[in-house]
C-alpha cells in the first residue's frame, strides 16, 4: 500500500525535473531524457546545453556524464575584501570549470601566505597552470625573476592587471589611461575644473597608467601642465580609509570632484566629503573605478568606471588554456576598454561663492 502511495509522487518529481531542465536548455523533454540516459543521436551542442541546465538548476550530473577533471589550475588574488577580486575569481573559476579544470583559489592575507608561498604550494600540488590577479607583477619594485623561475619549472601562467616587459607571459588589463580620460571628460562636461585623483601607491603599474591618463586629459582639455596638476594627484592606500584620507586632502585643495582608483576608495571619499559637511553630489562629485558588485546600491549610487571583468576573466582563461595546450600566446597584453557608468554621485559643479 505504502509503495503505491509513493510512486506517483516520485514520477511527478522526475517529470517536473525533466520539464525544468528542458525549459532551461530550450529543448524537448525527450532530448533531456536521451542525454541523461547516455543515448546516441544528440548533437554535441545540445548535449552541452542540457548538462549546463543541470548545473544551473543545481541537479547532480549522473556519474557517467561527469567530466573527468583535466587538472587543477591555481588562481592567486591579493585579498577578497575588495569586491572586484571575488568578481574576477567567479568569472575565472566558471570559465575553468566549463573546460573541465578544477580551480583552486589561493588568497594572500595580512600576515599570512605571500604570493611566492602560495605559488610554491600550488606547484607542489601539480597544478596545470596559474592565473595571477593584481599580483607582484603589477609592482614595479618587485623582483620579476620569480616568474622566470616559475616558467623554468614548466608551469604556464597568465597575469591580470599590471604589465611588465620583463615577464614573458600573456597579460590581461583594462585600459587605465582611457578610463581616466572618460572620467575627466564626464566631469568637465558637468562644469568641474578643479578635479582631483585619489589612487594607491605610485609603484603599481595601474596607478602609473591612471596618473598618465589623468595628466594627459587635464593637459589636452584644460591646458594644465604636469606641475600645475601635481597638487591634484593624491596617493594613498587602496582601501576605504585610504580613499577618505586622499579625498580629505583634495577637498582642502579646493577640488569640486574626485576620481578614485577603486570603488572602495570612492566610498571613503564620500565619507570624507560628508565629514566636511559637503553633500555628494551637490557639494562634490565622486567617481569610482571597477563597478564592483552592489556598488549601484550605495547612497548615492556610485558613478564609476566599469572594468570589463567578464571579458577579461574569459580572456585570461583562454590564454592560459592555449599555454597549457602547447600553443602559447605571444608575450603580449590584451587590453580591454572600460566603460563609464553614470549614476548618482556626479552632478553639475557647485557655483563658486559670490564675491563679497
Amino acid at each position: 500500500m505504502g509503495k503505491a502511495d509513493t510512486s506517483p509522487v516520485q514520477s511527478t518529481s522526475v517529470t517536473a525535473r525533466l520539464a525544468d531542465i528542458a525549459a532551461q536548455a530550450g529543448v524537448s523533454e525527450a532530448t533531456v531524457s536521451r542525454v541523461l540516459n547516455g543515448k546516441p543521436g544528440v548533437a554535441a551542442a545540445t548535449r552541452e546545453a542540457v548538462l549546463t541546465a543541470l548545473d544551473l538548476l543545481g541537479y547532480e550530473r549522473p556519474a557517467r556524464l561527469r567530466q573527468r577533471s583535466a587538472g587543477l589550475v591555481g588562481l592567486i588574488t591579493p585579498e577578497l575584501e575588495n569586491p572586484i577580486f571575488p568578481a574576477f575569481a567567479q568569472v575565472i573559476a566558471q570559465g575553468l570549470t566549463r573546460q573541465g579544470y578544477t580551480p583552486v583559489l589561493a588568497t594572500q592575507t595580512p600576515g599570512g601566505s605571500t604570493e611566492d608561498e602560495l605559488t610554491g604550494m600550488l606547484v607542489e600540488r601539480g597544478v596545470a597552470g596559474i592565473i595571477f590577479v593584481s599580483g607582484l607583477h603589477a609592482d614595479t619594485t618587485a623582483d620579476m625573476e620569480r616568474y622566470d623561475r616559475l616558467r623554468a619549472k614548466g608551469v604556464p601562467f597568465v597575469l591580470v592587471n599590471g604589465f611588465s616587459p620583463r615577464v614573458k607571459a600573456p597579460f590581461v588589463s583594462p585600459d587605465d589611461r582611457a578610463a581616466m580620460r572618460l572620467a575627466v571628460t564626464h566631469l568637465l562636461s558637468l562644469g568641474h575644473r578643479r578635479i582631483g585623483l585619489a589612487l594607491g601607491p605610485a609603484r603599481f603599474v595601474p596607478v602609473q597608467r591612471k596618473t598618465e591618463g589623468f595628466l594627459h586629459a587635464m593637459r589636452d582639455e584644460l591646458g594644465l601642465d604636469q606641475e600645475r596638476c601635481a597638487p591634484l594627484v593624491q596617493h594613498s592606500l587602496y582601501t576605504l580609509e585610504g580613499g577618505q584620507a586622499a579625498a580629505s586632502a583634495l577637498i582642502e585643495r579646493g577640488c569640486t570632484a574626485v576620481i578614485c582608483a577603486s570603488d572602495l576608495m570612492a566610498l571613503g571619499a564620500i565619507r570624507a566629503a560628508r565629514q566636511q559637511g559637503l553633500a555628494v553630489p551637490g557639494g562634490i562629485s565622486v567617481i569610482g573605478f571597477d563597478d564592483s558588485p552592489l556598488i549601484a546600491f550605495t547612497d548615492p549610487p556610485l558613478t564609476t568606471i566599469r572594468q570589463p571583468v567578464q571579458a577579461m576573466g574569459q580572456a585570461a582563461v583562454r590564454a592560459l588554456l592555449e599555454e597549457i595546450g602547447g600553443t602559447p600566446a605571444p608575450h603580449s597584453e590584451f587590453v580591454f576598454m572600460p566603460e563609464l557608468v553614470v549614476r548618482g554621485s556626479t552632478a553639475t559643479a557647485p557655483a563658486p561663492p559670490a564675491e563679497g
